[in-house]
């Protein structure tokens, strides 16, 4: 069988440093492209599981405390119900404090969204990664 003088095989046996290079560097962004791909993925479909747990099993409990422990340790819910216990538990134990000047509900908002930032935050890790590849490889593929 006669090899294509147009194949990938061709393209490496009579290829230089510089093709060889722009290849393995395309097929680098390539596998870290779909290890972001596949990784957020599969953290998505966790993240849908556990907001179908604390949509009904938070939502039955009889206490705070009790809706949290139903959570587990690995939920993204249970890390923002956590912070909301934990600033009311701070704004009643600093009295004197400047944030004495918001009032419980504020304060607990102004946490809550801080928690919820921050699992936000571990949401879109990895996507700087896609949005370089995705801009520059037609330009490295074209070089």
């Amino acid at each position: 069988m006669e090899v294509s003088p147009y194949g990938l095989e061709a393209l490496w046996d009579q290829g230089d440093f510089v093709i060889k290079s722009v290849a393995v560097l395309l097929v680098a962004m390539s596998i870290a492209s779909w290890y972001v791909i596949l990784t957020k993925a599969l953290q998505i479909l966790r993240f849908q599981r556990a907001a179908h747990a604390a949509g009904h099993q938070f939502w039955d409990t009889t206490s705070l405390p009790e809706g949290i422990a139903t959570l587990g340790t690995e939920n993204p819910f249970a890390e923002v119900a956590q912070a909301g216990v934990s600033s009311m538990r701070h704004h009643a134990a600093h009295k004197g404090h400047l944030h004495d000047q918001l009032s419980v509900s504020d304060w607990v908002t102004l946490s809550l969204r801080q928690a919820i930032d921050e699992v936000s935050g571990k949401l879109q890790t990895g996507m700087a990664v896609l949005a370089s590849v995705g801009s520059t490889a037609p330009f490295v593929g074209l070089f």
